[in-house]
């Protein structure tokens, strides 16, 4: 069964991984080292970050304090 959001916003969910990706490397994080951090898998840290699967919110806001940035610059889609 296919994500509803990504089915409705693929572009946005496309962006938000992008973002957390440019935000993991700039910490000079792996996808292994933060999947660790978020207590998921890299594989699922994968799948969000090339939008195959949506993140909660829960995870977006723990992504934000790991990261270290505003939960706004995550959804700052250029």
């Amino acid at each position: 069964m296919k994500n509803k959001i990504l089915e409705r916003y693929p572009e946005e969910c496309r962006k938000l991984g992008l973002n957390i990706a440019y935000y993991r490397k700039e910490r000079g994080l792996t996808q292994i080292e933060l999947a660790e951090k978020l207590d998921i898998s890299r594989t699922h840290m994968s799948r969000i970050e090339i939008s195959k699967a949506v993140p909660s919110l829960e995870l977006i806001f723990t992504v934000s304090k790991v990261l270290d940035v505003p939960v706004s610059k995550l959804f700052e889609f250029r």
